[in-house]
């Protein structure tokens, strides 16, 4: 039988090793070589079909990329030099740039007001939206004069309020996750789906402004003692509907991308100042935007006014709690306003405010 080509050299190299010592060490490289030779061509001879659909893949690969760029297409045919070179020359001379990097510093930008974003616009956006407006206590119309009449009430009535309040205090007080009152809502608990809440309207001399039904008696009654004490509140953006939350922020993060953001670092920094709209407690009438008769913008500066002073000083005895307080910025995300007000209850009101806590903190020690 006829011997192969291996079998031959294999034979040749052990026999040069049997006969020759010296020629040992070459006769067995010798068949190293020749056997790691047999195997790689016995290798690409069975693996004929592997090695066609590789190449062409690598055919397709490169076709398809050569439409892509213009050299391929130059050397290929499809594009010849003179029309290459109207395509440079169309792209260079072309109207189209690149905006300028810009570096923004977002901890230095100034934050926009809801006024600053609403400026200007008279569309059908705005159609039937007054939550910028504000309404002064003699504004407020109040046809049942219940607050007035609550102002007037008796001494005996005095002492049993008082005397019911003392005996409420000596037990220990308890709260419920459940209860309406103290809903906590923020971007990490948006409104849950099935909270349900009855508005009210507050009626002005300019129109009607709406709030949960439930807190509109202890809100006017505020107004009222502050007035007594000399301080005129003026109460602004009570109610917000989802419409209303989404104009402020979209035209936030529209703004500060004109400023040279990007829509990312916009929608950050509009975080800080607008709720994100589903987030927001103005949705669900327990937050009220607070100014006053000589102050009747919204920045930090309405804190170190009298009215900023007296609210922070006494709206825990009407159930209201200033919410997003100065140096609790790293847990609500929202910067300090001193004219938002939140109801959570005289309960709860007056811990929160005793112990100088956010709404986040109190739930986490309380609930």
């Amino acid at each position: 039988m006829k011997r192969s080509l291996n079998e031959r050299a294999k034979a040749y190299f052990i026999s040069m090793g049997r006969h020759s010592r010296i020629l040992r060490v070459p006769a067995i490289i010798g068949l190293a070589v020749t056997m790691l030779l047999h195997n790689i061509f016995d290798y690409l001879r069975k693996g004929t079909k592997r090695f066609a659909c590789t190449v062409f893949i690598l055919c397709c690969f490169m076709v398809g990329n050569s439409f892509s760029y213009p050299v391929f297409q130059e050397e290929n045919g499809f594009v010849s030099g003179k029309e290459k070179e109207t395509l440079v020359t169309a792209a260079v001379t072309s109207d189209i740039t690149l905006a300028d990097a810009q570096q923004i510093q977002i901890d230095e930008l100034e934050i926009l007001e809801d006024e600053d974003v609403l400026e200007g616009y008279e569309d059908a956006e705005l159609h039937g939206m007054d939550g910028a407006d504000k309404y002064l206590l003699d504004e407020i119309l109040n046809d049942d004069a219940q607050i007035g009449a609550q102002t007037e009430v008796d001494t005996d009535e005095v002492e049993t309020k008082e005397e019911t309040e003392s005996a409420a205090a000596a037990e220990p007080v308890s709260f419920d996750a459940d209860d309406w009152k103290l809903v906590l809502i923020n971007k990490q608990h948006p409104i849950p789906d099935d909270y349900t809440f009855s508005l009210g309207p507050i009626k002005t001399i300019k129109g009607t402004m709406k709030c949960d039904d439930r807190i509109i008696e202890e809100l006017l009654a505020m107004m009222y003692a502050a007035s007594e004490d000399g301080v005129n509140l003026a109460i602004c953006s009570p109610y917000r509907d989802l419409a209303w939350q989404e104009v402020l922020f979209n035209r936030k993060i529209k703004a500060y991308m004109n400023k040279g953001m990007s829509y990312m670092e916009a929608y950050k920094i509009s975080s800080q100042a607008v709720t994100v709209p589903g987030a927001s407690e103005h949705q669900i009438g327990l937050a009220i935007d607070i100014v006053s008769d000589t102050y009747v913008t919204l920045d930090e500066g309405f804190a170190d006014t009298n009215a900023g002073k007296w609210l922070e000083e006494h709206c825990a005895e009407y159930g209201f709690i200033l919410r997003y307080p100065e140096g609790k910025e790293y847990i609500t995300s929202i910067e300090f306003e001193p004219w938002h007000f939140r109801y959570v209850g005289k309960e709860a009101a007056t811990i929160i405010m005793e112990e100088e806590l956010c709404l986040e903190e109190f739930w986490d020690k309380y609930l």
